[in-house]
């Protein structure tokens, strides 16, 4: 049986909290690109896909004009979709120490883009992230792609990684949402 099987037989058996829609903006930290996804959830098995995508900048604009840009296309998709609260993934290692740096910075923007909505904000590492949503940390990208369809209801496979990945991290933060309020985190 695959992983992702077992995750949503355990995620049925286990009692439904009272309901209260939260709306999650999961977001996949990049410079060049930044997938973001927003989720309401319903329920333990109440999940709905409300928008998701990129953000993408341009090499040719200086770097502060792209962390803007990065900061007003957010601030544009918080005031849209109007999220409860904010799932950021958190970085992993990188080979290369100036891209680590540009995409913590991007990050930076982020968190306090969510700070100043007053959103609460959840991190979660990759692994974390992976393992939630199929009970193996070292999932590959295809089976993560068809868990977080197969939990949203969305047919065929989302056309960006980047995207798929933010709804897995809003995922991931509405699953331990709906854990801490049945007491068990």
């Amino acid at each position: 049986m695959p992983p992702w099987e077992t995750t949503m037989m355990l995620k049925t058996i286990l009692p439904t909290p009272p309901k209260r829609a939260e709306r999650i903006l999961g977001i996949d930290p990049g410079f060049g690109r930044l997938g973001y996804g927003v989720v309401e959830q319903g329920g333990a098995d109440s999940w709905k896909a409300v928008a998701y995508g990129c953000i993408e900048t341009s090499a040719k604009n200086k770097f502060v004009e792209r962390l803007k840009e990065i900061r007003d296309e957010l601030e544009e998709i918080i005031k849209k979709y109007q999220p409860t609260r904010m799932a950021v993934e958190e970085l992993f290692f990188f080979n290369n120490a100036k891209t680590a740096m540009d995409v913590g910075q991007a990050r930076g923007v982020v968190l306090l883009l969510g700070i100043q909505h007053g959103l609460p904000i959840d991190e979660f590492t990759p692994l974390q992230v992976k393992q939630g949503l199929t009970g193996y940390g070292r999932a590959e990208k295809d089976q993560m792609q068809k868990v977080v369809a197969m939990v949203l209801g969305l047919k065929g496979k989302i056309k960006s990684d980047d995207a798929a990945d933010a709804l897995a991290v809003a995922i991931t933060a509405g699953q331990s949402l709906w854990l801490e309020k049945l007491g068990k985190v």
